[in-house]
């Protein structure tokens, strides 16, 4: 396939540009300084851009199979900000106005629906990180509305904590909901998960958890 990775300097960004070059795919990585991208291969190509301009952004998704996005707030300054919002407003627009259709990017557990009968412990967790993550998780919920509005053939792929694992292709994914008791998961089988996800239609406008 051809791919195009957002935010591929990243550690869910840089994972699924190692594996889809590992996979066979022809992959563009969209990054505002080439310098922090430490993947190589053939068929990679780099393409600098204005993540805040669709029409500067519209070279780098036309033609593509699907484009997969690892944006998001590095921090609650960019999350005041809308940050995700905003930069997935241009991502939007720009595979709109090339009729590039599948999309598939990182959220977060909390934005979505909490497994039913979950843990008390678990419960309790969640209301201290929506607490403190507020404004992370208010940016992550204004960009899925922004996704349930577009034309976009859309996954949004939501795990729990995040660690820096290596990759196992071992998780349990919910598709319209989360796993029960997923506390962490790996960045590497965030992005192997949203790669397996680019071809599967139960995924197609669906809010998908993944967890260990």
């Amino acid at each position: 396939m051809k791919l195009t990775v957002f935010g591929a300097t990243g550690g869910i960004g840089q994972e699924i540009v190692r594996q889809a070059l590992r996979a066979g795919h022809e992959v563009t990585a969209v990054v505002r300084d080439p310098a922090r991208l430490t993947v190589t291969g053939e068929r990679l190509e780099v393409f600098r851009g204005d993540l805040g301009d669709p029409g500067a952004l519209r070279p780098a998704v036309a033609g593509r199979d699907a484009v997969l996005s690892g944006l998001g707030p590095r921090g609650r300054a960019d999350a005041r900000a809308g940050i995700a919002t905003k930069l997935t407003r241009s991502v939007l627009r720009a595979m709109e106005a090339e009729g590039v259709r599948r999309l598939l990017l990182v959220s977060a557990a909390p934005v979505g629906p909490h497994p039913a009968h979950s843990p008390l412990v678990d419960r309790a967790m969640l209301k201290v990180i929506g607490a403190v993550l507020k404004d992370v998780y208010t940016d992550l919920t204004a960009m899925e509305a922004e996704l349930a509005r577009s034309a976009t053939d859309w996954t949004s792929v939501r795990p729990p904590r995040l660690q820096d694992k290596p990759l196992t292709g071992t998780y349990r994914k919910v598709v319209g909901g989360s796993p029960r008791a997923g506390r962490f998961i790996g960045r590497a089988d965030v992005a192997h998960a949203m790669l397996a996800m680019v071809d599967d239609p139960a995924t197609v406008k669906q809010g998908v958890g993944v967890a260990y």
